[in-house]
């Protein structure tokens, strides 16, 4: 399913604007608003929504969960990952993201946390559960 498209009133004659597609993330009772990109793997991963993952800890940085089938993949280096950021490792690893590092690995971004400050004390450091699911 492909993110909504609206067209605003200030578009010319045909042209039309991508509408982010909008989700939740439940951890620990704490809910956080989430943005879906507009690529094909976020397309895919919104339609397989609601959906609870037991996300393990790595690196003092990061949660990831495998998922049950593979995402569409654009993998791109990662650069500087921030907290918040949600990306698709290989086809099928999830990963959630609650501390800002660098990073040369590539990856498939999904989407962000709009307001991640509180995340890494919602997710703590071990094996989190994590829900997400459309507004």
């Amino acid at each position: 399913m492909a993110a909504p498209v609206s067209t605003p009133p200030h578009a010319a004659k045909g042209e039309s604007m991508k509408v982010a597609m909008k989700v939740a993330m439940k951890v620990n009772n704490q809910v956080y608003k989430v943005v879906l990109n507009d690529n094909p793997a976020a397309a895919a991963f919104a339609e397989r929504l609601p959906l609870t993952l037991k996300m393990a800890e790595l690196n003092g940085n990061e949660k990831f969960a495998g998922l049950a089938h593979p995402l569409p993949t654009q993998e791109v280096r990662a650069g500087t990952i921030h907290a918040g950021d949600i990306m698709l490792y290989g086809s099928q690893t999830l990963v959630l993201f609650y501390q800002r590092f660098s990073s040369n690995y590539r990856y498939t971004p999904l989407g962000k946390v709009v307001l991640p400050a509180a995340l890494e004390q919602a997710v703590g450091h071990q094996e989190t559960e994590v829900e997400f699911y459309r507004e």
